[in-house]
Parts: structure tokens; C-alpha cells; sequence
């Protein structure tokens, strides 16, 4: 099947030929829906703290954070091609919607409006307006996210990327020093530079921290084949074979190498402005805080089991009742130091407004166990979807990860991906329709064997920007 030629470029890719099999033999056999049993909910899977609990917890935090490594790791890759189709179709198509109305009814609302009037034409119309945000302008159908100037102050506009920096200053500094990560494309990292190169002495100088900041890019040894409709090879013009970034799932393995305590994730776009980051800033603080007393819990039990002073009856309870992993009836000790040895994610869940998409779910394992899962609609059987309905909280990818083993070393994260967790996507190239594959997702398959804890959070913790009318909202005003 594979040429010489062939076998050079996947070596170049940094992949073996049986791992590019494996990835075809996925395409021909599909990957299997998760085993969900429920949607977790309060009381059954979804911790609800009081306010006495959430100071609580958050205090914990406080008082162990100056001796922790603290990492805040931002997602940050890709273009914000979708957050300004519509004006795409407008410029290149003459498609106009309601959005299209909302945009320019408003538009010197908009934080980047000084910035835009800077570069527009004289007595630019409104298809010159739009067509100067995406293209030769702003340049923001171009640029990633992190780049768009999103909120306005008094003092200055800041970016999205610069929001993570007030942000990191709030709950992600140790020692006076706040580090963060940026997973980013390799054609916008010199821009996220040159911007932070500016900013970040700002920033320093206004909250007194120092801020670390690195750049990750994602591998491309994570890139999956492409195929076509008939699951052969997809070739190009030129013969050769086409490799397609694998999803946000491949960033388990820039998660891999952060070393680091205690690490929060949350994407690019979920920011929101000075006047009301208090929720956000203190349930971040909340999380890391129930993080932090279940680490400290699951350590001392395995010592404990080391020292032959365990008490099956205490470990069992915990693991039921805090770690939400529930035990079949013929447990061992194998399979509760199993469970106790894994890396824990604490998760944020708003409640479900209505909106579809990816939810806290209670899923059967292969061991015998039931344990939290955040499960895609795509990952869930058609039979089951009414339990997608019920589910009362919604996964807005806000959480604080613990990867250090009881040992102090660093648990190997790619040991616990569940690889059937991924999905086939229909997608073209020039012209030409193919298949794609993802890996199983960053906040899904890929952690899917850590211990998972969801905790109820305000949906003022959640201001995501998905369209350029977001901007708009309350939260980004």
C-alpha cells in the first residue's frame, strides 16, 4: 500500500508505518459510542459547594499556592475563521444576515472600532467596512483569536491573549511569578511574541509579578492521514499522502511536558473584562482548592497502603464518593491503588442553558467500574441522545489538572488516553471530498482515564467568544 516514497514522508512526519495502519484501520472500522450510563448531575456526580465551602476550598488554595508550581496552559492554536465566517460571506458573497446588521449597527462599539477607522478607505461603504476587519486591515480572518483586540479600558484596548495575563496575574501567581503556557500555530507565534514582547513589561510592572511565558506547538507526529470516501489513502496532486493536524486531542502531548503542580486550562476566547472577573478568579481559586484536598487524600491512602495501614473500607469510600469513580462488587486492592495512582482533573460545569454540546456523563469501563466522562453529542449513541437532552450542565472547558504522583514525580500522561474516544469527520481539499480523523479530544478520550471531579460554577465564569457579535455581550462590554 505504501510506497517508498510514502514511507519516507511519514517518517518525516516523526510516525512509523504500523501507526499510520492503525490509524487507517480506525477509518475502516469507526470508533465505538462511549458506554454512558447517565448525565451526571447535582448530587450524583456534580459537586455543589455552599459559600462557606466554595471560601473554603478556595482558601486551601491560597495558602499552598507560594510553595506550588503553577502553570496556566491556554489553547491558543488556529485561526478565528469561524468567529468571522459570516463576514466572509458577506465580502466574497454578498451573503448578508441578521449578524451582518448587528455588526455594523455597532460596530463602533466594538473595541478594535479605532483601531479599524485607522485603516479604512475614504468614504469606505459597508462592504469596505467588513472587508477591512477579515482582510487588508485588521487582518483578523487571518489571525488567531488570541490576537483580536476584544475588550476597551479606559487606559487601552486589550486582546484576548493579554486577558490571560490579568487573569494569570489573579490566581496563577507563585513566588511573584506567574507562568503561562500558549499552545499556538507556527505561523502565528511570531505575532503572539511581538505582542507579548509589548505587553508583558506592562503587565509587570502593573501588578508586580513576573511573568514566565512559553510557546508550544502542536507535533506533527500527531497529524492523522487523510482518506477518501472509500477509506483508501488520500493523494494528492503530486502522489503524495495528506496529513491533517489531529485536533485539539493531540495536545495531550505539549500537556505532557509541562512541569508543573497544579495546571489550569482554559481556551483562548474565554475571557471576559476587569468589572467581572471576580466569579472567574475566585472559582478558579475553588477548584484548585478541591484539587488540592483530593490529592493530599488519595497520597496519604496510598502511603498508607504501602505501610500495610489501609482501611479497605476507608480507601473504597473515597474513591466512591470524592475521586466519583463507582467500585463493581469484587474489588481489590489492585484495582483500588489503580484508581488512586491516576492523575486527577478538577472540571467547572455551567448549567445547561438549552444549548447542545458537550456534557458531564456518568460512562461504564472495561474494568467494571462507572467514573465522569465530558462526552461530545458525536460520542454518544443515537439511542442515548435523550440522556445528552437531560444532562443539567454544560462543559465549558474550564479545568485545574493534578499530574504529580505521590512520589513527586510526574505521571506519563499519554498512558492514560482512552485511543477509542476519537472520531471521523467528512472535510475537502481542493475540491476533493476525504475523511478525516481526530484524536480522542484534550477534555475528552485523552484524559479519560485521569480521575474526573466536577463542581458546579456561575455561568458568569463562562463568556466564550465564538461569533465577532460576542463582543458585544454584557460579559465583553
Amino acid at each position: 500500500m505504501f510506497t517508498e516514497k510514502d514511507l519516507r514522508q511519514i517518517e518525516a512526519h516523526g510516525l512509523t508505518r504500523e501507526a499510520v495502519e492503525r490509524q487507517l484501520e480506525n477509518f475502516r472500522r469507526g470508533f465505538p459510542y462511549l458506554k454512558v450510563v447517565r448525565a451526571a448531575s447535582p448530587g450524583d456526580g456534580v459537586l455543589t459547594l455552599d459559600a462557606a465551602a466554595a471560601e473554603a476550598a478556595a482558601k486551601r488554595y491560597d495558602d499552598a499556592a507560594e510553595g506550588l508550581r503553577i502553570v496556566k496552559f491556554v489553547p491558543a492554536s488556529g485561526a478565528a475563521t469561524r468567529m468571522f465566517k459570516e463576514l466572509f460571506e458577506f465580502v466574497n458573497d454578498g451573503k448578508r444576515g441578521k449578524g451582518i446588521d448587528t455588526l455594523l449597527e455597532h460596530i463602533e462599539e466594538f473595541a478594535f472600532w479605532p483601531e479599524l477607522k485607522k485603516v479604512l478607505p475614504e468614504g469606505a461603504d459597508e462592504r469596505a467596512v467588513v472587508d477591512a476587519i477579515v482582510n487588508e486591515g485588521l487582518e483578523y480572518g487571518r489571525k488567531p483569536k488570541g490576537l483580536v483586540t476584544f475588550h476597551a479600558y479606559p487606559d487601552g484596548a486589550r486582546k484576548a491573549v493579554e486577558e490571560h495575563l490579568v487573569e494569570g496575574a489573579a490566581y496563577a501567581s507563585a513566588g511573584g511569578v506567574v507562568r503561562i503556557h500558549f499552545t499556538v500555530s507556527p505561523e502565528h507565534r511570531a505575532g503572539f511574541e511581538a505582542l507579548l514582547a509589548e505587553r508583558v513589561p506592562v503587565y509587570e510592572k502593573r501588578f508586580g509579578v513576573r511573568y514566565d511565558i512559553s510557546f508550544s506547538v502542536q507535533k506533527p507526529s500527531t497529524d492523522t492521514v487523510a482518506v477518501n470516501p472509500d477509506n483508501t489513502p488520500f493523494r494528492q496532486a503530486d502522489g503524495s499522502l495528506l496529513f491533517r493536524p489531529a485536533g485539539h486531542g493531540a495536545l495531550i502531548e505539549n500537556l505532557d511536558e509541562i512541569d508543573a503542580d497544579v495546571i489550569f486550562i482554559k481556551n483562548i476566547d474565554n475571557v471576559t473584562t476587569d468589572a467581572l472577573r471576580g466569579d472567574t478568579v475566585l472559582y478558579k481559586k475553588v477548584l484548585a482548592g478541591v484539587l488540592l484536598g483530593l490529592q493530599e487524600r488519595a497520597f496519604e491512602y496510598l502511603r498508607a497502603m504501602d505501610e500495610g495501614r489501609a482501611d479497605t473500607a476507608a480507601v473504597a469510600e473515597f474513591i466512591e464518593r470524592e475521586l466519583c469513580v463507582k467500585l463493581p462488587a469484587g474489588y481489590d486492592w489492585a484495582l483500588l491503588r489503580r484508581v488512586l495512582e491516576r492523575p486527577i482533573r478538577v472540571c467547572g460545569m455551567v448549567r445547561n442553558e438549552g444549548e447542545p454540546g458537550g456534557g458531564p456523563f456518568w460512562v461504564a469501563n472495561a474494568d467494571g467500574t462507572e467514573s465522569l466522562q465530558i462526552a461530545e453529542s458525536s460520542q454518544i449513541a443515537p439511542e442515548d441522545m435523550p440522556l445528552m437532552k437531560s444532562a443539567t450542565h454544560f462543559n465549558p472547558v474550564d479545568l485545574v489538572c493534578g499530574v504529580r504522583t505521590a512520589k513527586g514525580g510526574k505521571f506519563e500522561l499519554k498512558r492514560y488516553v482512552d485511543p477509542a474516544t476519537g472520531f471521523i469527520s467528512s472535510k475537502s481539499s481542493g475540491g476533493r471530498e476525504l475523511r478525516a480523523q481526530e484524536l480522542p479530544g484534550l477534555w475528552n478520550g485523552a484524559m479519560a482515564c485521569w480521575n474526573t471531579v466536577f463542581v458546579d460554577v456561575p455561568i458568569s465564569t463562562f463568556s466564550p467568544v465564538k461569533v465577532v457579535q460576542d463582543l458585544l455581550r454584557p460579559q465583553h462590554r
